[in-house]
This record gives C-alpha cells, structure tokens and sequence, in this order.
C-alpha cells in the first residue's frame, strides 16, 4: 500500500511540472488565417509561432482577391481570424472587414510604416531594384536608373509588362517618383520612354522571367525586385543588387484581424509575433523579404537601410489613378515600337 501511495504521489507531481514546465508547447486554442504568403515565410513564422503560444494555427492559402471575397462572404460567420499578406492597398479598400487593433509593437516600426488606420498591420517590406548580371557586366557602371539609358545596355534589360505585373508596375510608378518628383511630370515620364527605346520593344510576360532571365545569362540587367534577388545573392549566384542611387520605394503588405473573429486574443497575439523582435530577426537572417523593424537583424546578403535612399509611395495617389498611369505607359510603349 505504501508503494502504491508514493507511486501516486509521484504521479501527481509529475503533472503539476509538466503543467508549469511546458506552458509554450501546451495547447492554448486555435487560430484560422487567410494568406497568400510564400512557403518559406509561412513555415518558418507559423512555426516559430505555434512553438512560442501553443496555439495551433490552420493556414489557408490563396491568392488576396479570393481571401477578400471569402471575408465579404462569410462577414456574417467568419471562418478566419487573421488575413496576413497581400497588397496593403486591398486592405485599405476593405476597412469595414477588419477589426480595430494596433500591436503593442507599433512604435517600434518607423513611422512610416505604422498602423495609421487603427486595422492594418505592417511586418515586412519588398523594394523595387535592378538586379545585375556579374559576369556579363563587364565595365559598365549601374548604380541607378539613368545608369540604364547606356547605349552599351540597349537590348540587354530585361523588365516586365506593368499592365500585368505588380512589381513591373511598382517600378513605374518608383520611376516616375525618383526621376519626375512625382507621378505626372513630363521629367519621368521622358526617362520611361527613353527605357522602353533601351529594352527594344521586348516587355517580357511576366516578373519571375525577369529575375530569373539575368541569373541565367539572358539578360545583362532586370528591372525587378528585391526578394527573389536576394535569394539569387544568398545561394551564390553571380549576380548582385542595385539599390537605384535615385531613390527606391520599399512596398509593404498589410495583415489584420478579420472583424468578429472567433479567436480575437489568438488573432492579437499573432499581430503582436509578426512584429516582435524575434520574429522580424527570423524574417531578417532566414528569408529574403525584408522585416519592417530597423532593429532587427540581417542577413549578409541584405543591405542596411540606412544605407539605401528611401522614398515614400503615395498609396492613395497611386490607387485611384492607377489606370491613368498604366494607360499612359500604354501610349508610350506603342509609339516606341511603331
């Protein structure tokens, strides 16, 4: 009998430790999130999360048009808690999904980059860049967009269509800005013809074939953008990144909390990760999209941002005029290749 009592003493004991040992892996709830986020990403944040709170997170993933029509859909029965990824510009044009929330670790981002609506959360960044071919470059100096206009460069860049394409159209836009002030002077505009008339009429179909056309030795320069081209750096291909000496616009994605989520405290709780010091070092060191914190940690294939100039997008100009600007960089495109 004796030993059947200490064995249940034991027993016991061995409960209450485990319950005040193991609180991060123990099982704290569920949270449901809508992304359109890359593999990497997802894995090496959703697991640093779930190890972190012991929430088990269910990803469901597709691209931002669908997520927000599922949100307006079922707006009366949400399924997801969490939308995280996707263009912040669809975010702000769906206000009335979202629920109000600002992280605890909003002050620590720069301004810039805040939560000014009270509903959109930002926890990375993606610049525009040119991405340059080390092995056929040969002489030939490229620190920005002017450095393109070289007649040593003429059929040699390689850019995307930005009717089609979001990072092509970014770098439209981030043209316009750095060479006109803004999105109407004739100044850059003049500098996008004068690039078309360099590409020799060949706008290529999509942006991987950019990227993917200077690493594999099609193309001497890509007009692009930075994720995908620090991960050519990263893996030792022989390429390098050109931060235009103009300026570049760094974009950033929204996340938020869909408006009556089931799991609100799980939902902040995943806000509050996503741009915690710990999570932006794993997005710094281990990814190729670039963390929103100007504390976090880097890796040797990304460059400081104090060390870039930076110009700041007019998302709200750029949204409602959008068609404008795509239409007129039709016209141009179609009188360069008459």
């Amino acid at each position: 009998m004796k030993k059947l009592i200490t064995l249940f003493v034991c027993m016991v004991a061995a409960v209450f430790i485990a319950a005040g040992c193991g609180s991060k892996n123990q099982n704290n709830g569920k949270l449901v999130i809508y992304s359109p986020n890359t593999e990497d990403l997802v894995t090496e944040i959703i697991g640093a999360f779930e190890q972190e709170t012991g929430i088990e997170v269910e990803i469901i993933s597709t691209g931002t048009g669908e997520i927000f029509k599922r949100v307006e859909a079922e707006k009366n029965n949400p399924t997801a808690d969490v939308l995280w990824g996707g263009s912040w510009a669809i975010y702000a044009s769906n206000l009335d999904l979202l629920e109000e929330y600002v992280s605890v670790n909003d002050k620590d981002l720069p301004k810039a980059y805040q939560n000014t609506t009270g509903k959109i959360t930002t926890y990375c960044l993606d610049g525009s860049v040119l991405l340059v071919n080390t092995d056929l470059i040969g002489d030939i100096q490229v620190e920005g967009y002017e450095d393109l206009l070289n007649p040593a460069l003429k059929g040699k860049i390689a850019m995307g269509d930005p009717s089609n394409s979001s990072s092509a159209f970014a770098h439209l836009t981030n043209m316009l800005l750095a060479i006109g002030g803004n999105y109407t002077n004739a100044k850059g505009w003049d500098y996008v013809k004068a690039l078309l008339v360099q590409l020799n009429g060949k706008i290529l179909n999509s942006s991987s074939a950019v990227h993917k056309g200077v690493a594999g030795g099609e193309y001497v320069v890509g007009v692009t953008y930075e994720d995908p081209s620090a991960s050519y750096v990263r893996d030792g291909a022989p390429v390098k990144i050109v931060y235009m000496k103009e300026g570049v616009v760094f974009l950033y994605p929204g996340s938020a909390i869909v408006k009556g989520a089931k799991n609100m405290d799980n939902a902040k709780k995943f806000l509050d990760f996503i741009t915690s010091k710990q999570a932006q070092d794993i997005i710094g060191t281990r990814l190729t999209v670039r963390p929103v914190r100007a504390d976090a940690e880097l890796g040797s294939y990304m460059k400081p941002m104090n060390q870039i100039k930076i110009l700041n997008e007019d998302y709200g100009y750029v949204q409602e005029h959008k068609n404008e600007i795509v239409d007129h960089y039709k016209q141009i495109f179609v009188q360069v290749s008459k």
